[in-house]
């Protein structure tokens, strides 16, 4: 079989056997080879044979997958890897190239990561960036009848879902990175105010004066009205920020 043909083969790592036995069939489906690993040391033995590794952070008994991650990230630093956790709080140090939320992430996280790492199996160079992965869970909390927005203090946008995104006829991507208020600058002044005061405070603002979204795009004369929540989040790299979401209400 030509190399290109080879299933990606997958580390598994998790103390528990019922969830190597779940992830392995799901990642057998989906075209990949998984290699389980009940243990620090069983998971040690296959190293030098996986070009992915997926380990589990608390394992029992005072072990850790970061101690995996650290001795293959020694010696093949090429091999991508995935912590799976239960907090978000722990600080990692870095050693991984994703971190995934137990929990919250969903099997289609999982999978889209290993696709997006495949392209280190065949020596190209990979940037991912895990913002989606980090603030999607908290716009599947809010529900997909809210218009998200994270931002840092500045109002450069780090995220927005895709209910926002289609109010304004436009991709996700189109969004990341640019500043709110310069493509929006009717809403300058106060609001610049607003979002810098809530990632620096920490404190909640409410609006409930309809006011505080860019001027939405005319759609067949209906008229919109929101109620508008602004809470402080620390950011995927640490910074502090801010999370604008509103309830959009249409007019009748």
């Amino acid at each position: 079989m030509e190399a290109s043909k080879k299933p990606i083969r997958v580390l598994l790592l998790d103390d528990r056997y019922d969830n190597l036995i779940l992830r392995a069939a799901i990642l057998r489906q989906n075209g990949y080879e998984a290699i389980s690993s009940a243990s620090v040391e069983e998971a040690e033995t296959h190293l030098h044979e996986i070009d992915i590794a997926v380990l589990d952070y608390h394992l029992g008994a005072g072990k850790f997958g970061t101690e995996v991650a650290q001795s293959l990230r020694d010696k093949r630093p090429e091999v991508p890897i995935i912590i799976l956790s239960a907090t978000l709080e722990r600080k990692f140090g870095g050693v991984e190239d994703m971190h995934l939320l137990k929990g919250y992430s969903s099997v289609d996280d999982l999978l889209a990561a290993l696709r997006s790492f495949e392209a280190k199996r065949r020596g190209k160079p990979v940037v991912v960036d895990a913002r989606a992965f980090f603030y999607s869970r908290i716009a599947m909390a809010m529900g997909d009848d809210v218009v998200l927005e994270v931002l840092d203090r500045d109002g450069n946008w780090q995220f927005v879902n895709e209910y926002f995104a289609r109010l304004y006829d436009k991709k996700v991507s189109w969004f990341i990175g640019k500043n709110r208020f310069e493509e929006f600058p009717e809403l300058g002044g106060e609001w610049k105010d607003i979002i810098r005061t809530v990632s620096d405070t920490r404190e909640t603002y409410v609006d409930r004066s309809f006011r505080g979204l860019p001027p939405l795009p005319t759609k067949k004369s209906q008229r919109w009205n929101w109620n508008i929540l602004v809470f402080p989040l620390k950011l995927h790299d640490n910074r502090n920020g801010a999370v604008l979401s509103a309830r959009v209400i249409e007019k009748k």
